[in-house]
């Protein structure tokens, strides 16, 4: 059975990009995808600030993201770059952590400006912890995300279209990776 780890990687809760990642893991549930999102926020920042590879906080992290076959990033940009907080999680990582997993980038930003952040900050620094197989990235610029009285997220018809296209994009890769969730689908 597949499973996917979703990385939230924004400082700040709620978010649009931990809205996002929330949106996606209910949709990879009705395709019977077990997903666990993991907020950098609940990592303490003593560990991220000191880079202390050996702490006990981190061994449920690794140990969520070695069973993973798919992992989901989602990061607002800052400044042309994804977070700091992020980035710091992502060195604590060891060397090959995302060997042969899918892996969908997801970010937000204040304008279009930013989208290419993702290829030139974000993908290298995946690619060097072994990621390969990238899905088409889905990059939202703020007030294409409404937030709802109820909490819920309402995305504009662009970002609906390219965000659900990504996510079955995902969803097809993991059941080719993991053939009985394709027939239980």
């Amino acid at each position: 059975m597949a499973y996917v780890l979703a990385i939230a990687g924004s400082p700040s809760h709620p978010s649009r990009t931990y809205s996002l990642l929330e949106k996606a893991s209910g949709q990879l549930a009705s395709a019977n995808i077990e997903t666990k999102i993991l907020s950098i926020r609940d990592v303490p920042a003593e560990v991220l600030a000191y880079g202390q590879y050996d702490s006990p906080t981190l061994e449920e992290p690794k140990i969520l993201l070695e069973k993973a076959t798919g992992v989901i990033i989602s990061t607002p940009i800052y400044k042309a770059a994804y977070t700091g907080a992020l980035k710091a999680f992502l060195d604590l990582l060891p060397q090959k952590a995302l060997v042969d997993k899918i892996v969908l980038p997801i970010a937000t930003g204040g304008t279009i400006a930013h989208l290419l952040a993702i290829d030139y900050a974000l993908k290298p620094v995946l690619s060097e912890l072994g990621a390969r197989h990238f899905i088409n990235t889905v990059y939202a610029v703020d007030k294409q995300i409404q937030r709802q009285p109820d909490g819920s997220i309402q995305l504009e018809e662009d970002l609906e279209q390219r965000f659900n296209q990504s996510l079955q994009e995902f969803i097809a890769a993991l059941q080719q990776r993991s053939p009985a969730l394709a027939h239980a689908g």
